[in-house]
Order: structure tokens, then C-alpha cells, then sequence
């Protein structure tokens, strides 16, 4: 199966980096939902969309919830509007 590919923000993309992070959240849908994000399934984690600055590892979780609609940074970027969000566990690769 071919590794997901999750563009992020350089402050989420450094805080997977330093194993703050562990979980990505994206708008549920058609791109990410229970069939593309399966348990198991290699995930390429990039810096924006170029080549220099990437992490590899595997999806070990993922639910469906309308809490991270409540954080200010969700807020910020996708309104007050609550969805469902899809909340992505990752283990990274050593």
C-alpha cells in the first residue's frame, strides 16, 4: 500500500519531530476517513510539500470525534463551524 501523504505546517511538522505530537487532525471526508487512513497503512509526513524535510512511520490509530473543533488553531483556520474531524495516530520511524 502506498505511504499517506501528510503535508504540515513547520510547528506541527517540528513538534512530530520531537515527539510532542502523535496525532495529526483533518476534516473528515473523502481524503481522510476510516478506508485511507487504515491501521497500519506507511505514512510520509513532509514540511510543506517539498522534498527536504520528511518523516516516515505507520498509522496505529484513528477515530472520528468534534472536539478538535474546540482548539483555537482549528478555530483559526476552519471557523467556528463544528465537523467531524478524523484524528490520525502516528508512530514514527526510528
Amino acid at each position: 500500500m502506498r505511504p499517506l501523504f501528510v503535508p504540515l505546517k513547520r510547528a506541527h511538522y517540528a513538534a512530530f519531530a520531537d515527539g510532542n505530537k502523535s496525532e495529526e487532525f483533518r476534516r473528515y471526508g473523502k481524503r481522510w476517513n476510516e478506508k485511507t487512513c487504515l491501521i497500519g497503512r506507511p505514512v510520509t509526513l513532509s514540511m510543506g510539500y517539498g522534498t527536504a524535510s520528511r518523516l516516515t512511520g505507520r498509522i496505529i490509530g484513528f477515530r472520528k470525534s468534534k472536539a478538535p473543533c474546540l482548539l483555537p488553531e482549528w478555530r483559526s483556520i476552519y471557523g467556528d463551524e463544528l465537523v467531524t474531524v478524523a484524528c490520525i495516530e502516528i508512530h514514527l520511524d526510528q
